[in-house]
């Protein structure tokens, strides 16, 4: 008798935490934004994210420029959607935030990845761009890589969350040999450049054309080793905004159509 009353407590309180965890699953279901084109065209407003560089949004004097930002303009004259701009320090962070619906859209140059593609959705290509390795030119304490086989037992500074990260582990595997990747969760890209123009660090890993950019402020700076092909880059969506990434698409091929894009994209990257 005493077994099969335990076994009833057991039963009854089983039944109590189901009816929990499914009162919870409701509740997070029901509360859940949808907020793909229809929702963002009643309200009238594209939240974009970029970050704060020349290649996404920056101030000049009293202007605002920026690749990521004059595109984002030139889709809000196609759109007709009034575009809000906000700054990320980590791309990290702004995967999260997309995956929350804080955001409708990351416009940074990213690489399409299929690791990524599982939870995100990439729009058609915005830049071809690849991964360079940034190292001092002017110590000649330490010889240049020039191979990414020298890069073994070497450590190299990424931004937290950077795209970069899959390609160096996939190099791991390429050349047999450990790379100490450091994941810095303070510094972007460009504040990694400089650390290592300062030489506080001696390698990082970034974008080609940030690392240009860069180079013409501080010679010092190496930038002839590449660490990945040229890629595919792109802004990317929700994997629940079909319609916005479909929109997005259209807007991108009227801007290069009329040859908007062109100006914009040599204005910040063939002078280089």
């Amino acid at each position: 008798m005493k077994h099969k009353k335990l076994l009833t407590i057991y039963i009854v309180l089983l039944l109590v935490v189901i009816a929990a965890m499914t009162g919870i699953w409701f509740s997070l279901t029901k509360n859940k934004v949808i907020r793909d084109y229809p929702e963002i065209q009643q309200e009238g407003i594209l939240r974009i994210i970029t970050e704060y560089n020349q290649s996404g949004y920056y101030i000049s004097g009293d202007t605002i420029e920026g690749f990521q930002y004059e595109l984002s303009q030139a889709i809000s004259n196609i759109s007709g959607l009034e575009v809000q701009i906000s700054l990320g320090s980590r791309l990290s962070n702004s995967f999260r935030q997309l995956a929350d619906g804080k955001y409708d859209i990351i416009a940074q140059n990213i690489p399409v990845t299929s690791e990524k593609r599982e939870d995100f959705l990439f729009s058609d290509p915005i830049v071809l761009n690849k991964q360079v390795l940034v190292q001092r030119s002017t110590d000649d304490s330490i010889p240049p890589i020039r191979t990414q086989l020298d890069l073994a037992r070497k450590e190299l500074y990424i931004p937290e969350g950077s795209p970069a990260l899959l390609r160096i582990q996939n190099l791991e595997a390429e050349i047999g040999d450990s790379i100490y990747v450091i994941e810095d969760q303070t510094y972007s890209e460009e504040q990694l450049i400089i650390k290592v123009a300062k030489g506080e660090i001696d390698y990082a890993v970034c974008d080609q054309q940030i690392a240009k950019t860069y180079q013409e402020i501080y010679p010092q700076i190496d930038i002839d080793t590449d660490i990945s092909f040229t890629q595919l880059q792109s802004w990317v969506v929700r994997k629940d905004a079909p319609i916005l990434l479909d929109s997005l698409n259209g807007w991108i091929e009227r801007i290069k159509k009329s040859g908007v894009y062109d100006n914009i994209y040599k204005r910040y990257y063939k002078k280089h």
